[in-house]
């Protein structure tokens, strides 16, 4: 019998939430439950009860997928600058400035060599905590680079997308990433290398109609949120009832748009042996 024993919400005597410890307990918003952070952790963010995937941070999923001590990361100090000098409510210098005080990245996105079950491939990771994703001119900068690093070397590529979509503070510019992240994998493609898209929640808009999407291999978390409207707005526009899980990966699965759907502790082991069917030296 074990002698510590993890916390147990009834031990809280009933008291309300608003009364507990701030920073231990996280509620899953699909069933409700209360869960323990250090439960929640070692269960790679997925609640135990329902397999909610609660949402990764990029530096979390590339310790997740690549092999202990091998991730080289690339183009690190990229920073976005404000062309357009952009006003609103809050100005995209400031925004960007808490974004990467808060979350410690410099953008959304990170990038670099790494191995997966010994397979050395390029791997780009967005992190939705930081402006939800949005793709902007380092965004599709640092993919596009990963992706010609790979080509050149022969190599496989793997991005695991969340996104919003594209950067409304960069206007035109951040649309121009749709043409050149999708140009780089075109030329990765030609040089008959395999590229493996894996999307999590939410991936949308503009990121789902460029890189996302033309993957030799898709696959996707439980329950993500895929596509390019929301599902709000494309029922306002059509007035027409949406089908049940309109949106979701299962749903798209069914339709043949996703290869598959995987959970997060199988995420690895899928994209090992997808690496060893697909790249060159796998064969």
């Amino acid at each position: 019998m074990a002698i510590f024993k993890k916390p147990i919400l009834k031990a809280l005597g009933g008291r309300r939430s608003k009364e507990m410890p701030e920073g231990l307990w996280t509620k899953c918003p699909s069933c409700g439950e209360v869960i323990h952070n250090i439960a929640l952790t070692e269960n790679l963010n997925v609640c135990p009860k329902c397999a909610h995937h609660f949402t990764l941070g990029a530096h979390a999923r590339i310790g997740l997928l690549a092999d202990p001590g091998t991730f080289e990361e690339m183009d690190a100090r990229m920073t976005s600058v404000d062309a357009l000098e952009f006003t609103g409510v809050a100005s995209y210098k400031n925004r960007l400035e808490v974004y990467q005080e808060k979350t410690g990245l410099r953008d959304a996105v990170v990038t670099g060599m790494a191995r997966i079950d010994g397979q050395k491939t390029g791997l780009a990771v967005m992190d939705f905590h930081f402006l939800a994703a949005s793709m902007g001119s380092v965004v599709g900068e640092k993919i596009t680079r990963v992706v010609e690093r790979s080509t050149r070397e022969k190599l496989p590529v793997i991005i695991v997308s969340a996104s919003g979509g594209a950067r409304m503070y960069e206007s035109v510019l951040s649309l121009m990433q749709l043409a050149k992240t999708c140009g780089a994998l075109a030329h990765h493609a030609q040089a008959h290398l395999p590229y493996i898209s894996v999307l999590t929640h939410p991936t949308m808009a503009g990121v789902m109609a460029s890189f996302a999407s033309v993957g030799d291999l898709i696959f996707a978390e439980p329950k993500s949120m895929i596509g390019f409207a929301g599902p709000r707005v494309i029922k306002e526009t059509t007035h027409q009832t949406l089908p049940e899980g309109f949106q979701t990966a299962e749903f798209l699965e069914k339709r043949g748009l996703i290869d598959a759907v995987i959970p997060r502790s199988h995420l690895k082991s899928s994209l090992s042996t997808a690496l060893g069917y697909l790249s060159p030296r796998g064969r």
